[in-house]
């Protein structure tokens, strides 16, 4: 039995599927949805307020500001509120409606931008949104979840540690580039672990981070349009790029074998089966990890009007086709 005073101190980090019976290629998923806050962000998020209190920088009267597309969001709202801290989100259109109520109801104020920066994109202007807060109030804390060096190590102490232990045999280990903060901090567990693992980075069509050229993205979770500060590339050895529609794709043959995932998700399992397919490695042990479920994206990814709308009413085919 666990019993718990506080939401952050619960956290399922042991769940894993393997997608063998679904795709026909081995591929096992680490879930990281299992707590309160709904995502792997939660660890990211706990960290970063930790050493914000540690240092001084976060005290009582302090606001907690970030710019985030959803699901930091709501990790440190709830954090937030379990400590007694205000927060605000600054976040964009394409954050879900689903998410900016939670962040709501935990009590959080969220900022939506609606023009996004004539370079940087929506989330330069995020960006610049909080930094007119920081200058304006000085009770604004700002995390700076994209250069901030406790986004990585918590998931260098935490994540990766687990996939070792999990899997003393691995080969190969597919990350989604975000903030990249899981990226870098399991690449640079592994850079240095007792034997070799290839850590492969899955990216989106449209991001900015790996020096793409920048696109429209529509899925919130993965790909920046500002290349993160805590990113460095010396630590991944490869980078796959994944097409928003296959992503889509994806994610509706996951939900077909009756697992409901996230867009990221979507992208990394995508980018890790055309990765498996085009290597010929049927007998590699490889990992991916699954950065939140699919009940934020119920009105997105998994509503037809809204794919068809944007992808084109011959994205899915029937054996994808969920709802």
């Amino acid at each position: 039995m666990s019993v718990i005073s506080v939401p952050q101190e619960f956290n399922e980090d042991e769940l894993y599927v393997d997608l063998r019976s679904i795709f026909g290629q081995s591929l096992f998923l680490k879930c990281e949805g299992f707590n309160f806050a709904g995502s792997i962000k939660l660890k990211a998020a706990a960290q970063m307020i930790e050493a914000a209190e540690q240092d001084g920088r976060l005290r009582p009267g302090s606001i907690i500001v970030e710019s985030s597309s959803g699901n930091l969001g709501v990790a440190l709202s709830m954090i937030a509120a379990s400590k007694g801290y205000q927060f605000l989100c600054v976040t964009d259109s394409r954050c879900n409606l689903t998410t900016r109520r939670m962040m709501e109801a935990l009590g959080s104020q969220v900022h939506i931008i609606t023009e996004p920066d004539d370079i940087g994109g929506f989330l330069a202007a995020r960006i610049n949104y909080v930094r007119s807060l920081r200058a304006s109030d000085r009770r604004y804390v700002w995390l700076n979840q994209y250069a901030n060096p406790n986004n990585w190590m918590a998931h260098y102490n935490t994540t990766a540690p687990a996939i070792a232990a999990a899997f003393p045999a691995l080969d190969v280990l597919f990350v989604g580039a975000g903030t990249t903060g899981t990226l870098m901090g399991c690449a640079r567990f592994f850079h240095q672990w007792h034997r070799p693992v290839r850590v492969v980075a899955v990216d989106a069509v449209g991001s900015v981070t790996f020096g793409g050229p920048p696109g429209r993205r529509m899925i919130p979770g993965l790909g920046t349009s500002v290349r993160p500060d805590i990113l460095d590339e010396s630590y991944v050895d490869e980078v796959v790029f994944v097409e928003e529609a296959d992503a889509i794709r994806a994610c509706h043959r996951l939900a077909r074998g009756g697992f409901l995932f996230g867009g990221s998700t979507g992208t990394v399992v995508s980018g890790a089966m055309d990765w498996l397919a085009e290597h010929d490695a049927p007998q590699l042990t490889a990992v991916t990890i699954a950065p939140d479920l699919g009940e934020r994206y119920l009105d997105t990814i998994y509503q037809t009007n809204w794919v068809h709308g944007l992808y084109g009413e011959d994205v899915l085919g029937a054996s994808e086709l969920s709802a």
